[in-house]
């Protein structure tokens, strides 16, 4: 058997607080640590504490001839996801899989504490993207956005290519 294993590389990160007085992010940023490994990071500094509810869009797209086709476009109810992510949606599982274990996204609701996402690597997206779930190669954004009580309060999007 041959076995064929891409590799993902991030090309940008863009967090967008839409309401500074609920949600601003202290970082966000893509570091090289050296020619081969990348990681991202962020800090999202919650204001409006405890955080008892919270919606999260998660969509991923490809970039298909300039536009970006959309492969998968999910809105969940992000409290009880976290509850019992045994029951969930198994795409929303697998997207949580980018960054389950580098968050501390990961106990159920209320969140009393700002949001951080430290130093995710492209290996996890390579394991992702090659292994659990294939995918052709090309260009690539994961996107969430961040709702409370019907607004959406943050944006954040990883854009990524996988060759």
């Amino acid at each position: 058997y041959l076995l064929i294993i891409g590799k993902v590389e991030f090309s940008n990160l863009k967090c967008t607080s839409w309401d500074p007085e609920w949600v601003d992010f202290e970082y966000c940023y893509l570091k090289a640590y050296n020619r081969t490994f990348r990681y991202l990071s962020l800090k999202a500094k919650l204001y409006k504490l405890p955080v008892k509810e919270i919606k999260v869009n998660f969509a991923l797209l490809k970039r298909f001839g300039g536009l970006k086709t959309t492969l998968y476009n999910i809105t969940i109810d992000g409290c009880k996801f976290v509850k019992d992510e045994t029951k969930a949606n198994p795409i929303i599982t697998y997207l949580y899989g980018f960054y389950r274990v580098y968050s501390n996204i990961n106990h159920t609701c209320p969140y009393d504490h700002d949001i951080i996402m430290e130093k995710i690597p492209a290996t996890v997206f390579d394991t992702q993207f090659s292994e659990i779930l294939p995918f052709a190669r090309g260009e690539y954004l994961f996107k969430s956005n961040w709702i409370y009580q019907s607004n959406n309060k943050a944006s954040v999007h990883v854009y990524l290519s996988y060759t």
